[in-house]
């Protein structure tokens, strides 16, 4: 049959990325309590396409993934993307999943039980044989503003703060370490399940731990710096103002990696 994709395309304009994106898929996760966890990820994937192919076979992307049985780990997303590189005849391939990563936590007073979600994301890409992979965590906590703790007289305002935490390491850390980091820096963590002397406890702890959020990204920072595993960082806080009509947020990023082009990047051909 004819193959559209491989005809020459003569308008001399390589592309940086093509693929899929918003796929679905079931996999199988590690989890430091219970070994694995079942989950479901949204996937993209693509690659780089020279200037004069027409375009690329966007099927050869699920095969690669259906010839991994939904096993998909920090482990293995090297030799998928060696595969898609070399299915596709590509320079460079890039992979994304996020997908939610269920926590079992216990309420801190009654000790009640139920499972908290929290976001996960592997970001993993290959170019001239090196692999880069990023392991990021998306964690909900309570902030309690010191301003409005120290001028009132009854009270302070609190509100959710949203954590977006990236990591690059040198050797492996598990989703929950690095969830309990951000939830150890934030007013107080959250829980899915609270009776009544578990509220209590969750609103006093707040308020004896106010943090703007510019002192959130600090106290991650600080907790990432002593962590000799992690060698960059990214953190992203978001506070949703619960008495203005507008959020707050603060980013702290370490060297020498940057964003650049929309992904990360440590230099010009990467």
């Amino acid at each position: 049959m004819i193959d559209k994709q491989n005809e020459r395309d003569r308008r001399g304009v390589a592309i940086d990325r093509v693929g899929i994106r918003d796929l679905r898929y079931p996999i199988v996760v590690k989890d430091l309590a219970q070994k694995t966890q079942n989950t479901v990820a949204t996937i993209a994937m693509s690659v780089d396409l020279p200037h004069h192919f027409k375009g690329t076979h966007m099927s050869r992307f699920v095969e690669v993934l259906n010839e991994h049985g939904g096993v998909v780990h920090v482990e293995n997303l090297p030799e998928i993307l060696r595969k898609i590189r070399k299915r596709l005849a590509a320079s460079c391939a890039h992979m994304r999943m996020d997908f939610p990563y269920f926590i079992k936590k216990r309420a801190p007073v009654s000790k009640a039980a139920s499972l908290m979600d929290y976001g996960a994301t592997f970001l993993a890409h290959t170019c001239n044989q090196k692999i880069d992979f990023v392991l990021g965590v998306r964690v909900p906590v309570t902030t309690l503003c010191p301003c409005s703790k120290a001028i009132s007289r009854h009270g302070a305002h609190n509100q959710r703060g949203e954590v977006l935490l990236q990591t690059r390491s040198k050797s492996t850390i598990w989703i929950e370490e690095l969830i309990a980091l951000v939830e150890d820096s934030a007013s107080c963590e959250l829980y899915a399940l609270l009776k009544r002397s578990d509220e209590k406890f969750v609103t006093e702890r707040a308020y004896d731990h106010p943090v703007f959020v510019e002192d959130l990204v600090r106290n991650i920072a600080v907790r990432a710096r002593r962590d000799r595993r992690i060698r960059w960082y990214r953190i992203e806080a978001t506070n949703f103002e619960s008495i203005h009509n507008h959020n707050a947020f603060a980013v702290v990023e370490s060297g020498p990696w940057k964003v650049r082009g929309g992904r990360y990047r440590c230099c010009a051909n990467c």
